[in-house]
């Protein structure tokens, strides 16, 4: 995706069972997804910044996803059992989204775990990257480009660093999904 494209809706099946549509948050003033997973030192680093953001915004009408769409034949430790062992243990305050076919992690162009996508109220990308500029020590962390960004888009503002640099593991493609 690129900056300004506008979401397509999709459904994805939830760790606790449910079948998420995004059409169903069309009231919310900004959507934040995260493409992340289980197993990847980074995507692990950063489950506790992204549960604070998450809970931080949720009285500000943003919703989160989380998306996990790494391929569970190689990695089986992101498999959707799995998904859902860690979902209990985190206590996520948001769905987390099994995507085995990757359609959606293809569509948003997602290529690290994790990786943030994050939306306005009219559904255009308006940030894409990282979250912030220290993935192994959070109390070291200089720039929250990821919380700076949800500021301004809920503020209605433009967002200073738009773009930045995903910091995590290569998302872990299907065979039929490997990008030449």
């Amino acid at each position: 995706m690129n900056l300004e494209d506008q979401l397509i809706d999709f459904e994805l099946k939830s760790t606790k069972g449910e079948l998420v549509k995004t059409a169903n948050l069309k009231g919310k003033s900004a959507l934040l997804v995260v493409v992340t997973c289980n197993h990847c030192p980074y995507a692990i680093a950063y489950w506790a910044r992204i549960i604070k953001l998450a809970k931080n915004y949720v009285q500000d009408n943003m919703a989160t996803l989380a998306i996990c769409g790494n391929n569970a034949s190689t990695h089986p430790g992101d498999s959707y059992e799995n998904m859902q062992v860690l979902d209990k243990q985190l206590e996520l305050p948001f769905a987390y989204l099994h995507d085995p076919k990757q359609e959606v992690i293809q569509q948003l162009g997602a290529q690290r775990t994790p990786e943030v996508f994050l939306f306005n109220k009219d559904r255009k990308l308006v940030y894409q990257g990282c979250i912030d500029d220290n993935w192994e020590n959070a109390n070291a962390v200089m720039d929250v480009f990821l919380e700076d960004a949800i500021e301004s888009c809920l503020d209605g503002l433009e967002i200073d660093h738009p773009e930045t640099e995903a910091v995590g593991c290569s998302v872990k493609w299907l065979p039929e999904n490997v990008h030449a």
